[in-house]
């Protein structure tokens, strides 16, 4: 599974009519129709503003609208690309300015997943990552150590409380929880106890932060 981390926006020239591709990370079938809304009122004097999204962890929710080209021509294929992306919660419209030359049911396909194709490669797209939340309580001397065992493992530190003891929170994912723990229990000869404090799905961004959802 993958989602938006950084929306983005391209466009392609099909025989002189040009088709914008803009992706939208969204949260619900609400917010999905608030940006169509406000993508047929930005481009106002457009022929056509196509759409489709997908919702939820397997696509369980899924709409699109040719918006008057012909039917099948533009919402199903601009679903087709989502779909086939993997990126879930995700909305594309591609809206098209009439170049004068008619472009056919093949060539409207072709065209309005290209332009969805090109707004997707303009995104950020990271991976979901199917993880676990895991408290360690050490003393300030082991910290260094954990730290490193961390990176070295790619976890992520989500958070640290500096108190009498030092409060580590980490995400750690679910198929790496086991040999994590044992890592640890092994470099700490088993004083060090990590603790599952429940599942978090998240994802690591190229630019070095973690986001939740």
């Amino acid at each position: 599974m993958k989602i938006i981390y950084k929306e983005g926006t391209d466009e392609i020239i099909e025989k002189k009519s040009r088709f914008i591709g803009q992706i939208f990370s969204i949260k619900d079938e609400e917010d999905a129709a608030a940006k169509v809304a406000q993508i047929k009122k930005q481009y106002w004097d457009a022929r056509h503003n196509c759409y489709a999204y997908c919702l939820g962890d397997e696509s369980q929710i899924q709409k699109f609208s040719d918006d008057g080209e012909p039917q099948g021509t533009a919402g199903k294929p601009i679903l087709d690309i989502i779909t086939s992306s993997q990126v879930r919660n995700c909305l594309i419209v591609v809206t098209r300015y009439f170049g004068g030359t008619l472009l056919g049911t093949g060539g409207l396909i072709r065209a309005y997943q290209a332009a969805a194709k090109k707004g997707l490669e303009a995104c950020e797209i990271v991976d979901a990552i199917e993880g676990v939340r895991v408290l360690i309580d050490t003393d300030y001397n082991n910290m260094g150590k954990i730290q490193y065992i961390c990176a070295e493992s790619d976890i992520p530190i989500e958070d640290i409380i500096y108190e009498e003891k030092v409060h580590m929170k980490l995400l750690v994912p679910q198929d790496f929880y086991v040999q994590f723990v044992h890592k640890i229990t092994d470099a700490f000869s088993g004083q060090i106890e990590p603790i599952k404090e429940n599942e978090q799905k998240y994802s690591k961004t190229t630019d070095g932060n973690v986001i939740l959802f």
